[in-house]
């Protein structure tokens, strides 16, 4: 099989009719045109609560292009893609990775065949602006980019998780061991050849975003401290500070003891025990992230379990 379409869905029912209708239009296209022999669009149901599965297994029985997987419990957007893409690295030439609510433009897809078959190993998709999101999700998510850059992370500004990648770059990226997934950062550091399409994002065609704020900042949260120790360098260097200060502090303290003129200074001494101590929870706290992946890593609990296949193996 030529190419593969890896589309994670959670609670997905009202948009897939659509997101079928459109991506299977992508293949056919693909394939008239040559640029490709065979094509699927593989879903990964990542323990959908509507008819999300329904609707996959039902797409599958009346289209040979169509395939499911249904995960046994909800793991997580980057698990279900992680899923998709490693079923991809033994089935297919290349795979493109895209969400099911159609924000992230379906035409692009044939712009990245042409990349990958002028020897591209990896394609990646970038937003041109952010007219869609709010302006809240707009600071923020660049906020986020930037922040990354300057921890050291190497990811693709505006680029979330919309790309082709080569049956070398897949098989490379399933060397990788960890548990605690962000591929953006994973697929970068490869290394491998890339190139980048250009696309305006859309409006979601139909239902709910599956990305609240709380998930957002925990998804920054693992990138941050999946590709980044700078975090922990800066603890080390504020303390440090705080050690110089203390100096400083205790000169001053002694010399204005030897003059006698020592006064109760319970303000002063409450604003530094506060600001001390919030800092040193703040430096427990980002070190605890760390352990906490440590933690997630040692156990080597499997990432997800599939408890139902549908049309993988019709051909193509």
């Amino acid at each position: 099989m030529d190419l593969v379409i890896i589309v994670p869905c959670y609670n997905e029912e009202e948009v897939l009719p659509e997101t079928t209708r459109q991506l299977s239009a992508v293949l056919d296209e693909l394939r008239v045109s040559g640029k490709i022999g065979s094509g699927k669009i593989l879903y990964v149901d990542d323990g959908s609560r509507d008819r999300t599965w329904e609707i996959i297994r039902g797409f599958s029985a009346s289209s040979p292009c169509v395939c499911g997987l249904k995960l046994a419990h909800n793991s997580g957007h980057q698990q279900a893609l992680w899923a998709g893409l490693e079923w991809a690295a033994g089935h297919a030439g290349a795979a493109v990775s895209i969400d099911a609510d159609l924000q992230d433009d379906p035409h692009c897809i044939a712009e990245m065949v042409d990349l990958w078959r002028d020897g591209a190993d990896v394609v990646f998709g970038i937003r041109k602006e952010r007219r869609t999101d709010t302006w809240f999700k707009k600071t923020t998510a660049q906020g986020f980019y930037r922040l990354m850059e300057a921890l050291g992370g190497d990811i693709v500004y505006n680029h979330a998780d919309f790309r082709l990648m080569s049956r070398r770059a897949l098989q490379a990226l399933m060397a990788y061991p960890e548990r605690n997934l962000f591929l953006r950062g994973m697929v970068t550091a490869l290394g491998f050849r890339t190139a980048k399409v250009f696309y305006d994002r859309r409006e979601r065609f139909a239902g709910q975003s599956k990305y609240p704020l709380g998930k957002m900042v925990s998804f920054a949260l693992d990138g941050i401290t999946s590709f980044s120790v700078r975090p922990l360098r800066y603890i080390a260097m504020l303390g440090l500070l705080f050690i110089l200060i203390s100096v400083a502090v205790i000169v001053y303290g002694v010399a204005v003891y030897c003059q006698g003129n020592t006064i109760p200074g319970w303000t002063s001494l409450l604003v530094s025990v506060w600001f001390i101590g919030g800092a040193i929870l703040l430096a427990l706290g980002i070190m605890g992230e760390y352990v906490g992946k440590i933690y997630k890593e040692v156990k080597r609990r499997p990432r997800y379990f599939v408890e139902e296949e549908s049309g993988m193996d019709d051909p193509a």
